[in-house]
């Protein structure tokens, strides 16, 4: 079966270099379309989402609290570790440009203590895997785009008087994620939340890249 010329002509020729410049700029004039305006120092987290989602709707659900960029920032700077709870996260955070800042980004989900301590006590991977990140002798902003289990522990933890730079809450699903967010936005530890079921480790890893790229004028 051939494909018709026709077809060919709709696409549009941009450079490879180029394609995610394109890109932004078409997600620029489209909120501006939808007369969405930006805060300056969000916009770069928000556009990024919406690139890897294709998704306007994180233009309103997307909620941070106040200062959290620059807290995140300033941890980043002094060489934080970023926990995520997802291997999907892991490998799309771009740890080349974190490891510039002394940082590194950690996933304990294949961990074998984690998998047996998570059969023992009858909780899921993720939860535990929160228990061992609170155990690093680091600051540790957490990116969590799958388990709503990995904020309730986190909330369990920062009660017991475990400190967290920042929570990344945007785990995506149906059962307990709404919940689990709202627990984080009240918990008092700064955060970046997506309101509602909408998420994942895609989203989770590109909040993480906006932050280091607008830290960093590399991106390889």
């Amino acid at each position: 079966m051939s494909v018709s010329t026709e077809i060919f002509e709709t696409f549009e020729h941009v450079a490879p270099a180029d394609i995610e410049k394109t890109s932004f700029s078409i997600i620029a004039r489209e909120l501006k379309e939808k007369n969405i305006s930006l805060p300056e120092e969000l916009a770069p987290v928000i556009m990024r989402v919406i690139h890897t989602t294709a998704d306007f709707e994180y233009a309103e659900t997307l909620k941070f609290s106040p200062d959290v960029m620059q807290i995140v920032k300033n941890a980043v700077s002094n060489g934080a570790c970023i926990v995520t709870d997802t291997n999907m996260a892991l490998s799309g955070i771009n740890k080349k440009t974190l490891s510039r800042f002394g940082g590194e980004a950690l996933c304990f989900m294949a961990d074998e203590e984690v998998a047996a301590k998570a059969k023992e006590l009858n909780m899921t991977r993720a939860a535990v895997s929160m228990k061992k990140a609170s155990e690093i002798q680091k600051p540790v902003i957490f990116a969590i785009g799958n388990a709503p289990t990995a904020l309730v522990e986190l909330c369990s933890l920062m009660q017991g008087g475990f400190k967290p730079v920042a929570v990344i809450g945007v785990p995506v699903g149906f059962v307990n994620v709404v919940a689990a967010k709202e627990m984080i936005m009240k918990s008092g530890v700064p955060f970046i939340v997506s309101e509602g079921r909408k998420g994942g480790s895609t989203v989770a890893a590109a909040i993480c890249n906006a932050i280091l790229y607008s830290m960093s004028d590399r991106r390889d």
